[in-house]
């Protein structure tokens, strides 16, 4: 039996990853089998992100998370929901932070710069990093989470991939998003 440190999970970013990969399984394989999707992945990002705005704009209770400046933007900002389309400039740059993220999961390299990454996605949606105005609540990241994680296998499954090279390529990003999941969730439990 292994020993885990558990007060050190909480302390040590690198040590809890360390640990949800043993414990999920996601190693060298799973990270394999998401960069070789990328060639194929790449030109579905555009609609991936399409989809996920449309589905954030189609509830109040996340949509207004749109509202506020977000860290890095200083253009204007919508006066209200109504004026907040798609075609926002605010929204053109929180598209283009979706895309680089859709982007880097399948061409960075897993080492622990994309860690600190992957935990900074769950930090900035926070208080505790970005724009101290936006604090999404948890519901609405795992719902996001849950959108984002159907939309890649579907995309994933309309490839038509040989049999085993689809089942390691689902089993990869569906272990990544649960590894994803848990550096969004963490920040949530000092609340």
């Amino acid at each position: 039996m292994r020993h885990i440190d558990e007060p050190r999970l909480e302390r040590d970013l690198a040590y809890r990853f360390e640990y949800l990969c043993d414990f999920t399984g996601f190693g060298p394989e799973d990270i394999a089998a998401i960069t070789g999707a990328a060639g194929l992945l790449a030109p579905k990002v555009p609609g991936l992100v399409d989809a996920v705005y449309d589905k954030l704009f189609g509830y109040d209770a996340t949509k207004r998370h749109f509202m506020p400046r977000q860290a890095g933007y200083d253009g204007e900002l919508p006066t209200d929901l109504a004026a907040l389309g798609h075609d926002h400039p605010l929204i053109a740059f929180r598209k283009s932070h979706l895309a680089k993220y859709l982007t880097k999961l399948v061409t960075g390299p897993y080492d622990g710069a994309m860690v600190r990454y992957l935990d900074q996605v769950g930090r900035i949606h926070t208080p505790h990093a970005g724009a101290a105005t936006i604090s999404v609540p948890l519901v609405q990241m795992n719902a996001l989470l849950g959108f984002v994680a159907d939309a890649l296998v579907a995309t994933i499954v309309s490839f038509a991939l040989p049999p085993d090279v689809q089942a390691r390529t689902l089993r990869a990003f569906t272990k990544l998003l649960w590894l994803q999941n848990d550096l969004i969730s963490r920040h949530y439990a000092s609340r």
